[in-house]
């Protein structure tokens, strides 16, 4: 049976990691860590080496308690290859129409990727799940506050560029998610295999993120 993505746990915590040309074996660990960390969401990029079979594996360990999806989807031939390794979820650096139709009528979250209001406009108007904003990094969370303004029910996930110092900004401008790269699993811990030091990193990063939900909801 297909294991579905859970929005209890990425509502939790609404950062998505990107993985791209990792290490299978290195990947396991790195999930392991999530799970002490209390992340919840891996996107595994499918230009990746094995990224299929990454997916398989990890969905096979992990699904039931992290979302696993697939990341740097381009076309309906990658987004069936992923599904078909069973990824519960579909981000895409560009804004498919196939893809997007494909996983709204199947119920599948899908993040299109978009830049200028226009795009993200359309591709919100598509029914994309949440609109990946990128890449965000070049103009910083006061692009993601100026497009919020007039699009303010438009659900906003900048990425690139995004790293513990700046998490916060992010979602004080408006964001409800992020995607984040090596800020979020640096090379050194995999090059040293330290993934005691991980965990440690990635509750920090997520406690960056603790900290900006618990200020507002008071």
């Amino acid at each position: 049976m297909r294991k579905t993505f859970s929005w209890e746990a990425f509502e939790r915590a609404p950062i998505v990691s990107i993985f791209r040309n990792f290490d299978s074996d290195d990947l396991m660990h790195v999930a392991s860590s999530f799970q002490a960390a209390g992340l919840s969401t891996m996107e595994i990029t499918l230009n990746s080496p094995h990224a299929t079979a990454d997916i398989a594996r990890l969905v096979d360990a992990f699904g039931d308690e992290l979302n696993i999806g697939a990341g740097t989807v381009c076309d309906l031939n990658g987004m069936h290859e992923a599904l078909d390794a069973g990824a519960q979820f579909i981000v895409t650096p560009i804004s498919d129409i196939d893809v997007i139709n494909f996983c709204v009528a199947q119920k599948i979250p899908v993040f299109p990727g978009a830049f200028s209001p226009t795009e993200i406009y359309k591709s919100w108007q598509m029914g994309a799940t949440m609109v990946k904003v990128f890449p965000a990094g070049p103009m910083g969370p006061g692009y993601i506050k100026d497009i919020k303004a007039p699009l303010n029910e438009i659900q906003l996930m900048p990425t690139g560029g995004v790293n513990q110092d700046n998490i916060r900004e992010y979602f004080e401008a408006g964001a409800q998610a992020v995607g984040v790269g090596s800020a979020l699993v640096p090379k050194s811990f995999l090059q040293k295999k330290d993934w005691e030091g991980l965990t440690k990193h990635l509750k920090a990063f997520f406690a960056a993120y603790q900290e900006f939900a618990a200020s507002s909801r008071v």
